[in-house]
């Protein structure tokens, strides 16, 4: 097993906001709700003597917020567009080593599926859960994903409640976030799922995940989790491992080409991957390459 980093230090922050579940018609409360709980984060990380929090919990302050809770490494859900209005809402799910201090990289690959969208859509951002280090026990076991799926489920009741039932909802889920998204699928009402980059699901196949909805896969050609062994064991009441590999045939997803990017590419303006997720997300199936 890799090791587990050395913890960050406890940076203060209020708690979040407790609001309702949002609507359409309450969903620009909710945003201002959560931007003055970025604010004051920033103040108290500011006092705290911690810049960088700061800054990123002050970038924070200036965004559509559906959710934000400073403590810790954070937790963030944004929106890019107009959630009320789009007939598209693409939701991305990140894997490991994502907090508030990393959530530039993670808005990067939101705005460059948002720009490729144009205005026909709205993407959101969801830090909903506590990541796994990259180098910790914790990504190799689906423990953290289990804790999250109820998190993921309620997010995209959310999503239904202020977008309506007629907006086409996909899920986009990079690495350990596919992990999330496999044990968040039974009966998900989504259109599409998509799993990017995936070291398995924890289901043996496509069908395994109970969900109506269209599951996808791709991997880019310079993808290092093409080498991470496709086992799954139980161990000490969770699992170890995540099984089948999801590009597999006995998988039977639907694999689509994803270029020659490696882990973190799969957003990369430009690439065949993010053409290809850009079909996926406006329905567009019968464009999206193989």
């Amino acid at each position: 097993m890799p090791l587990a980093g050395a913890a960050r230090p406890q940076v203060p922050a209020p708690p979040p906001a407790v609001l309702a579940a949002p609507s359409a018609a309450t969903l620009e409360a909710t945003y201002a709700a959560h931007r003055a709980g970025a604010e004051e984060a920033a103040r108290m990380a500011a006092a705290y003597g911690d810049r960088r929090r700061a800054n990123a919990d002050r970038a924070l302050a200036r965004r559509q917020l559906l959710h934000f809770d400073g403590r810790g490494a954070g937790l963030v859900t944004e929106v890019l567009g107009d959630l009320k209005g789009a007939g598209r809402v693409a939701v991305l799910v990140p894997g490991s080593d994502t907090s508030i201090d990393t959530y530039g990289r993670f808005r990067a690959a939101a705005l460059a599926l948002h720009e490729r969208l144009g205005e026909r859509a709205a993407v959101v951002a969801w830090l909903g859960y506590e990541t796994p280090g990259t180098l910790s026990t914790a990504v190799a076991t689906t423990a953290r994903a289990e804790e999250a799926a109820p998190g993921l489920r309620a997010l995209v009741g959310d999503v239904r409640a202020v977008a309506g039932q007629r907006a086409r909802v996909s899920l986009l889920c990079h690495s350990y976030g596919s992990v999330v998204c496999a044990r968040a699928a039974h009966g998900l009402d989504v259109d599409d799922i998509a799993l990017l980059g995936s070291p398995g699901t924890g289901a043996d196949t496509a069908a395994g995940l109970h969900t109506p909805a269209r599951i996808w896969a791709a991997r880019g050609a310079d993808d290092w989790v093409e080498n991470v062994p496709h086992l799954s064991a139980g161990l000490f009441g969770t699992t170890v491992g995540f099984g089948t590999d999801p590009l597999s045939p006995e998988f039977g997803a639907r694999v689509f080409a994803a270029g020659d990017g490696g882990h973190s590419d799969y957003f990369a303006p430009g690439s065949t991957s993010l053409a290809n997720l850009t079909r996926i997300v406006l329905g567009e199936t019968p464009a999206v390459t193989p």
